[in-house]
């Protein structure tokens, strides 16, 4: 899969911070541009997460909506109606590392399914955030084959929470939520038919006797205002089952959430 138009905007700063616990944060940087064709494209890969545009007129033929009204009120996150704009938030910022994972550190990412199987619009699918998987050749198996499990916490908003230490926190619990997440994950594969991806993802499901690395991430996206004065040296990992692996992130950028509101009315308007 070729990497969309708007990865292009996101950027490395080049600065490191350096959390309570001696752990590394990476400081990057979103930077949009008023590029409408960019903005069109990424707002189609955004719509795609929660939707196939081959499978849209077959679900919306019934309901007497258009396919604008169909994405709004039926898969969408509410733009206004709490915890819709929260939610909408949430899935940006789990995509927009969905995508910094796929398309610049070089994972396979197979993240539509945890939008695609959302039963109810207004509520957060469980499991792990984000999965990627990385293989060192395709001639078999290595010890050295990665999984990356990924938590993801956005702050669009004013807050007083460290979203990097919610992710953290989150990220914690992600030796408990890993079997599950790859189960469902390999199970909505197997009603789809996508044999080839199964048996990626099975490869991960015995450490025991098909060793590999495991890597675990803790993202924040935050707006530069949210950014500003978050205390992000005061992160503590201390306590995490894989702090010798864990890969600490944030991703900052200008007006977030009028980017997100605006990604969502473009991805329904322009299906």
């Amino acid at each position: 899969m070729a990497a969309p138009p708007h990865i292009d905007w996101i950027k490395d700063t080049g600065e490191r911070r350096q959390t309570a616990c001696g752990q590394e944060i990476q400081i990057w940087e979103l930077d949009p541009v008023d590029d409408q064709a960019i903005l069109s494209a990424w707002a189609a890969h955004f719509r795609h997460h929660y939707c196939a545009d081959t499978d849209l007129p077959a679900l919306v033929n019934g309901t007497g909506m258009s396919k604008a009204e169909f994405l709004n009120t039926i898969l969408f996150p509410d733009a206004k109606v709490a915890p819709g704009p929260s939610l909408r938030s949430g899935d940006f910022g789990e995509i927009l590392v969905a995508d910094f994972i796929e398309f610049i550190l070089g994972y396979w990412c197979p993240r539509e399914l945890r939008y695609q199987d959302r039963w109810n619009r207004q509520d957060s699918t469980k499991g792990c955030d984000i999965v990627g998987f990385k293989f060192v050749n395709n001639k078999g198996e290595s010890a050295n084959d990665e999984l990356y499990i990924f938590e993801s916490k956005s702050g669009l908003s004013a807050t007083k929470s460290n979203r990097l230490q919610d992710a953290v926190t989150d990220s914690m619990k992600d030796h408990l939520r890993e079997a599950m997440t790859l189960n469902a994950m390999k199970q909505r594969l197997l009603v789809r038919g996508e044999t080839a991806q199964v048996e990626a993802v099975q490869r991960f499901q015995n450490e025991t006797e098909r060793p590999f690395r495991r890597i675990n991430g803790a993202a924040a996206v935050l707006d530069i205002d949210v950014f500003a004065t978050t205390k992000l040296e005061e992160t503590d990992a201390t306590g995490h089952k894989n702090v010798a692996n864990l890969r600490l992130l944030v991703i900052k950028g200008p007006s977030l959430m009028q980017l997100v509101q605006a990604l969502y009315e473009r991805a329904a308007n322009e299906a």
